[in-house]
């Protein structure tokens, strides 16, 4: 059996195709591993200073919940009309070739998605959905979009030519004056609508934390790609690997919180050790 040990690489791709090949392989991804398609990450090495949001300001806060969704508006085109990388689709390519049994992932892009892999556990969520916090009805992204637009006309023109686009992790656009924004409600019961994404201070749903420890169960090795491990949202599927004496295998740019229960640590780009080792 495979013990848990950090590794100093000599060899990344190497070693990483010894740790796996032959293996079945659970895949765990954070925001490191969709930077390259242009989404921006919350703790890379070279990302600015970041304050997601959380679930307390959201609800709590009707100034801030207004600014939230203003800047959503503007921002969450940008991550609906970003593509897979070279990562993703390596992920989908090992999927296919049956190495990856499936992936686990922090992100709400839905890019593990677009790129084919069948079994994904969107851990967080998606982008794509909002729900309704009193009676629970899920629309579209693109349904909500167009009531805002509706109730703000000319506010996304605006935006754009007092501030261009800068866009945050969490698909909303830095927009400095929000002042004026319409929130709409729920069209059914007039309850508060919330993008259907676990913030923080908000608990993942029991049903995805429970298939993604079956996910890890099932594999001979946990491949964890982009992500600082930094919550444990992400965190306890390693801890649940090394209780299992299943060993971890890491990419990441920088440190992360489960470097000490590594046997491979390997600090490099994600799409390019993806890449390698599903030989494209």
């Amino acid at each position: 059996m495979f013990g848990t040990r950090e590794s100093t690489v000599t060899n990344p791709s190497e070693e990483l195709h010894a740790l796996v090949e032959g293996r079945r392989v659970a895949v765990l991804t954070g925001a490191g591993v969709s930077t390259d398609s242009g989404i921006p990450d919350y703790r890379g090495p070279d990302s600015p200073p970041r304050n997601p949001m959380t679930f307390q300001q959201f609800v709590g806060d009707p100034v801030f919940r207004q600014r939230y969704w203003a800047r959503n508006h503007i921002g969450w085109r940008h991550m609906d009309a970003a593509r897979p990388n070279a990562g993703h689709r390596a992920v989908a390519s090992l999927e296919r070739k049956g190495t990856v049994l499936g992936v686990i992932t922090q992100n709400v892009d839905l890019l593990h998605t677009k790129a084919g892999s069948r079994r994904v556990i969107d851990l967080h969520g998606s982008y794509a959905q909002v729900r309704c916090l009193t009676c629970e009805n899920r629309i579209s992204r693109f349904t909500l979009h167009e009531r805002l637009s509706a109730a703000n006309p000319g506010f996304a023109e605006r935006a754009h030519n007092v501030t261009g686009l800068e866009v945050a992790p969490d698909a909303d656009a830095v927009v400095t004056d929000t002042s004026d924004f319409v929130v709409v409600d729920c069209d059914r019961c007039g309850g508060m609508l919330k993008p259907d994404i676990v913030y923080f201070g908000e608990i993942v749903p029991r049903s995805r934390v429970d298939a993604a420890f079956e996910l890890v169960d099932e594999a001979d090795v946990l491949l964890v790609a982009g992500s600082s491990l930094a919550v444990q949202s992400g965190l306890r599927f390693v801890r649940r690997a090394v209780a299992r004496d299943i060993p971890v295998a890491i990419v990441n740019r920088g440190p992360s919180r489960g470097d000490t229960h590594a046997t491979v640590k390997v600090d490099a780009g994600t799409s390019e050790m993806l890449g390698a080792l599903a030989g494209s």
